[in-house]
């Protein structure tokens, strides 16, 4: 079975952590990669470092949770570079506070982002992929919120359980055509927990992690899924830190 490179990604929330590490990871591999996010400074920063470095990049803003946005982000991968391959679905928040809090706001965030997001991603990658000759494979982005539940993050961990039953809804009605990876990493390096304004949660979340993931181990499991060939469909990958109990 050969690994098949040089295919064309397009990752959401690619500003910054995972990311921006899978774009950097997928790009060394060879692969094309299309950039989205709603910091278009930074994307125009690290596609150029891409190109720069040998590898192939280009961006466009995208607010995941406009449909139409995914969309055209969707099409523009298409239409730069031909085809879309692989569709990263990384775009996430994570607004952690008690149920008491009653932060509606953030929790509106949350599923919007989180889960909506994803959706919107599935919708717009999925009909293109199932027409175009070799198919195409999404890959999502969970956590390990979406196998446990702890204090602070019942939301947080609710629109990951729901990310979690899409991807495998998905694969189970895919047929072979589409391939559907999840991946849930542990507790990562990132500026996810900078949303953090509750101060509960901050201080919880400041504990949590003493021991985290460098984004790049989490874009070399995605790397990995990406890279396997068109009959082996990697399902779920789960990435905790070393010493992590979550």
């Amino acid at each position: 079975m050969t690994r098949t490179k040089d295919k064309v990604v397009a990752i959401t929330g690619a500003s910054s952590g995972i990311g921006e590490a899978t774009a950097r990871r997928l790009a060394a591999d060879g692969h094309r990669v299309f950039l989205g996010a709603r910091r278009t400074d930074r994307l125009a920063a690290l596609t150029g470092e891409i190109n720069a470095s040998g590898g192939t990049a280009a961006y466009r803003r995208l607010d995941v949770t406009d449909a139409a946005d995914v969309r055209e982000f969707v099409s523009g991968a298409r239409t730069r570079f031909g085809r879309l391959d692989v569709l990263v679905n990384n775009a996430g928040v994570m607004p952690l506070s008690p149920l008491e809090a009653l932060r509606t706001d953030e929790w509106d965030r949350m599923i919007d982002v989180n889960v909506r997001g994803v959706l919107h991603g599935i919708a717009a990658a999925l009909p293109l992929m199932r027409e175009q000759e070799g198919g195409g494979h999404l890959v999502n982005v969970a956590s390990v919120g979406a196998y446990e539940v702890s204090p602070t993050a019942a939301v947080y961990c609710a629109t990951k359980f729901a990310v979690r039953a899409i991807s495998e809804g998905l694969r189970q009605e895919s047929g072979g055509r589409v391939r559907v990876t999840l991946v849930s990493p542990g507790v990562t390096e990132s500026e996810l927990a900078d949303g953090i304004s509750d101060p509960v949660a901050r201080a919880a979340m400041a504990a949590y992690r003493a021991v985290a993931l460098p984004a790049s181990a989490v874009a070399d499991a995605i790397g990995y899924a990406v890279a396997q060939p068109r009959e082996v469909d990697v399902n779920e990958i789960v990435v905790r830190p070393v010493g992590s109990a979550q």
